[in-house]
């Protein structure tokens, strides 16, 4: 495929481009969606700036777990050159689920010390984060990463930086999975759009993309990324996910009909 460009002799990723591309969507419409409810985009724009620290971090650490079978390398280094490159190879890629979980949770701190709306956040998060990985998932693709299994029918990488992707036909999982969150983003979109669900989209994205997660990870072909009990990284997380943010939202939408009662 395309695995990346060379400017002024520095090589840059696929990934990074989409990524970029992703960022300069996403973070554009959660602010000015933030701002014609509020009339002020700033609040928004911090916990996204925020939220892109508990990202790096949580991508980069999940990633580095999933190498836990390197770790030894550490130990071994001869000098600070040398543990720098091995930290580098352990931890210098990026799980999503590691990203969402520590940008959530980055998110989490800033809304509550600040006293902003969590509910009017998560909601217009929840389409930004599906339009931002729908972008990740294409720079998968370009890239050969996180490829899928071989089939007849399927994509034949030749320049990815994962050897073992090359050569062979393989099912482009990527592309499902972007199409998938561009899909999810429009249905929260209108979802929002409407007032409907309100302060619950965010479980409803996590619900909803858990179950997808889970089950196109039977078609990855990248098993070197770990499993436990016969499972996925990715899918054991899934499982979690999908639980926790079922029974949140049963909890909110229960917790409404009350109120509503009520009053």
């Amino acid at each position: 495929m395309f695995p990346g460009i060379t400017i002024f002799g520095r090589f840059i990723s696929s990934y990074a481009l989409t990524a970029l591309a992703g960022v300069f969507t996403a973070c554009p419409f959660a602010i000015f969606t933030y701002k014609k409810r509020t009339g002020d985009g700033y609040p928004m724009l911090a916990v996204l700036l925020i939220s892109a620290i508990g990202i790096f971090a949580g991508g980069g650490l999940l990633y580095g777990i999933t190498n836990i079978d390197k770790w030894y390398l550490l130990a071994e280094a001869k000098d600070i050159g040398e543990w720098w490159q091995y930290v580098q190879l352990i931890f210098g890629g990026s799980v999503f689920y590691g990203g969402l979980l520590g940008g959530m949770a980055a998110a989490a701190l800033v809304i509550k010390k600040r006293g902003y709306p969590a509910d009017l956040m998560t909601d217009i998060a929840a389409p930004a984060v599906a339009l931002f990985h729908g972008f990740g998932r294409i720079g998968c693709f370009l890239g050969g990463c996180c490829y899928g299994v071989e089939v007849p029918w399927g994509v034949t990488f030749t320049h990815s930086l994962n050897e073992s992707a090359n050569g062979v036909p393989r099912m482009p999982v990527q592309l499902f999975e972007s199409g998938f969150e561009f899909l999810l983003f429009f249905i929260l979109w209108q979802l929002y759009s409407h007032g409907k669900l309100k302060g619950r989209l965010f479980s409803l994205y996590l619900v909803l993309y858990g179950i997808f997660r889970f089950v196109i990870e039977y078609f990855r072909g990248d098993t070197y990324r770990g499993f436990i009990f016969g499972l996925s990284t990715s899918q054991f997380i899934s499982i979690f996910v999908v639980i926790g943010a079922s029974v949140f939202l049963t909890y909110k939408t229960l917790r409404r009909d009350i109120d509503s009662q009520a009053g």
